[in-house]
């Protein structure tokens, strides 16, 4: 089922960007490979299930480990990475439609000191004072 969920071809594109799973100082049993991680992080998000319901069928390890897996992935910037690389293959293969492209912002509420002195006005001209 592992190549199932993570197919060669995204595999390739992956691999490259993960680091090397950690063996801990005290031993114990070695860490599951990159890619049953890969399987059961995408496995997890693609259905919605917790992740404490992973089935060990899969052969993932455990959900708590793909999620350490996943947390630990982030920090190191790996999705990040992907996306950029993702995007840089779509430009390639001129494969981006930027007619569709959106932006998205935040809206942040001003604080009561920042507010406009009443008695100023804008007439819409720039100050000749204000450098750009």
């Amino acid at each position: 089922m592992t190549s199932k969920i993570a197919s060669d071809e995204l595999w390739a594109i992956v691999e490259p960007l993960l680091p090397t799973p950690q063996v801990g100082a005290r031993g114990g049993r070695p860490p599951i490979s990159n890619r049953a991680a890969l399987t059961g992080i995408i496995f997890v998000l693609r259905s919605g299930i917790p992740w404490r319901m992973l089935p060990q069928e899969m052969g993932c390890g455990s959900g708590v480990t793909c999620w350490r897996r996943l947390r630990d992935w982030q920090q190191a910037g790996v999705w990040e990475h992907l996306h950029q690389t993702l995007l840089q293959q779509l430009h390639n293969a001129d494969r981006l439609n930027w007619s569709r492209a959106c932006m998205d912002s935040a809206t942040v509420s001003a604080k009561k000191e920042a507010a406009i002195d009443p008695n100023q006005t804008d007439s819409g001209h720039p100050d000749p004072n204000d450098i750009c």
